[in-house]
C-alpha cells in the first residue's frame, strides 16, 4: 500500500524513548513530567462520589457546568478577569488536545505559526499536519531570554498564530510583564491569534508572579489559554484540561472539539469541580513545589552540574558542560544505562538540534526519590 505520510519526520517522542530506557535499566525516572506520588485522597473520594451520584454518562460538550463555573471563579480570584462559563470555557482531554484543536480550527495550508524553541514537542506536528508552516524563534541557555527584534522580523502577512508557553517547559523560565507587553504591542491591530500554553500557571517560585495573557486586554481579546488539571492536581493520567478564549474564538474551537472529542470523562470533571471549591487546592502549589525544587538543588549543590534555579514548572535544567563534551542525547542515554537516572535532552526541542549541553530533570517526585537521585548525580 502506497501513501504519503503527513508527518514524515515524526518518530517516537523523546519522552517515550527515555521512559522506556529507564524501565529497561531500572533507572530513577526524572525524565517524563509526572509525579510519583498519589493525587489527593479527598479529590479521589469526590470523583468516587460523583460516580455514585450518577455522573456516568456523557458530559455536556463544553464540559460539566460546575467545573466551568469553578474555572471562571478561579480566573476572577487570581487574575481579576472574567470568562463566561457558557461561551468562553471548554473542558478538554488534557492541554495537548486543546492545543491540537485550536491549531486545527484556525491553521490552513501555508499559514505561518511562530513558536519559541526549545518548544514542547506537540506544537510543530499539529501545525504541520494541518498544512501550516512553523516559524521558529530559537532561545538559548542559560537564560532563554527573548529577542523581540528577532520575533518582529519573523512576523509576516502569512503569520496566523503565535504559540507561547509560560512557565516554560522545558527550560523552567517564565515570561515577564515586559515580555507580555512586547507581545501585545507586536500583535496589536493584526489578525494574529495567540495560543498561550499555561499548564504550569500554579507552579512559580521565589514570589514571582505568573503573567497570564488574560491580564493584558488586547492580548486577551485574541488569545486562547490552555491549562491542565493533571499538572495541577498530580494526576496526569486523568487527561483533563481546559481552554479559555473570547466567545468568537471559542465558537470556532468547539466546531472542531465536538467532532474529535465531543466530551470528557464526566465523574472526574464533577469531582474536580467540587475539589476546586476550596481555592487552597491550587493556591498552595507554589510552596509545595518550591520545597521540592530547593531540596533537589541543595542536594546537588556540590555536584559538577551547574544550574540556574528553575523559576517555574516542576523541571530543572542542569548544565553538564564541565563533565563531558558528549551530545546531550548520548549523555542522557549513558546516564540512564550506567548511572541509573533518566533525564530529557533539550536539543530535541531546538531548531536544527542545537545542543547547549543541558538536560531537564523532573522534581515532581517524593523526597526519597530526590535524595536517591541526588546521590547519583553527585557521583557523575
Amino acid at each position: 500500500m502506497q501513501y504519503h505520510s503527513k508527518l514524515p519526520n515524526v518518530g517516537t517522542t523523546i519522552f517515550t524513548v527515555m521512559s522506556a530506557l529507564a524501565k529497561e535499566h531500572n533507572a530513577i525516572n526524572l525524565s517524563q513530567g509526572f509525579p510519583n506520588y498519589p493525587s489527593s485522597e479527598t479529590l479521589n473520594e469526590l470523583v468516587y462520589d460523583a460516580m455514585k451520584n450518577g455522573y456516568n454518562q456523557y458530559a455536556p460538550m463544553a464540559g460539566n457546568l460546575d467545573l466551568r463555573m469553578a474555572v471562571a471563579n478561579k480566573f476572577h480570584l487570581l487574575y481579576n478577569t472574567s470568562y463566561h462559563p457558557d461561551t468562553e470555557i471548554t473542558v478538554t482531554a488534557g492541554a495537548t488536545q486543546a492545543i491540537y484543536t485550536i491549531i486545527s480550527a484556525f491553521i490552513k495550508p501555508k499559514d505561518e505559526v511562530i513558536i519559541f524553541k526549545p518548544a514542547y514537542d506537540c506544537y510543530q506536528p499539529a501545525i504541520e499536519v494541518n498544512g501550516g508552516k512553523t516559524v521558529p524563534v530559537q532561545l538559548s541557555a542559560p537564560d532563554y531570554k527573548i529577542n523581540w527584534d528577532d520575533v518582529a522580523s519573523k512576523i509576516s502577512s502569512k503569520t496566523k498564530m503565535i504559540i507561547i508557553n509560560t512557565p516554560h517547559n522545558p527550560s523552567g523560565t517564565i515570561w515577564t510583564k515586559e515580555d507580555m507587553l512586547q507581545l501585545q504591542k507586536l500583535t496589536q491591530n493584526t489578525n494574529i491569534i495567540v495560543l498561550s500554553d499555561e499548564v504550569y500557571e500554579h507552579i512559580v517560585f521565589d514570589s514571582v508572579e505568573h503573567h497570564s495573557v488574560c491580564k493584558f486586554p488586547d492580548l486577551k481579546s485574541r488569545s486562547f489559554i490552555t491549562a491542565s488539571f493533571g499538572k495541577t492536581f498530580h494526576n496526569t493520567g486523568w487527561k483533563i484540561g481546559y481552554c479559555c478564549a473570547p466567545q468568537h474564538l471559542m465558537e470556532e474551537f468547539r466546531k472542531v472539539h465536538q467532532f474529535n472529542v465531543f466530551s470528557v470523562n464526566h465523574p472526574m470533571q464533577k469531582g474536580i469541580a467540587d475539589y476546586m471549591a476550596d481555592s487552597n487546592t491550587y493556591q498552595r502549589l507554589n510552596d509545595f513545589f518550591q520545597q521540592k525544587r530547593d531540596l533537589f538543588l541543595n542536594l546537588i549543590s556540590e555536584s559538577r552540574f551547574r544550574f540556574t534555579p528553575s523559576k517555574g514548572t516542576y523541571f530543572q535544567v542542569l548544565d553538564y558542560s564541565q563533565i563531558t563534551d558528549e551530545h546531550d542525547v548520548d549523555f542522557a542515554k549513558r546516564l540512564t544505562k550506567e548511572f541509573k537516572i533518566a533525564s530529557i535532552p533539550l536539543s530535541v526541542f531546538n531548531e536544527k538540534g542545537k545542543d547547549d549541553k543541558v538536560l531537564r530533570f523532573c522534581f515532581a517526585k517524593t523526597d526519597e526519590t530526590l535524595i536517591r537521585a541526588s546521590e547519583i548525580l553527585n557521583q557523575v
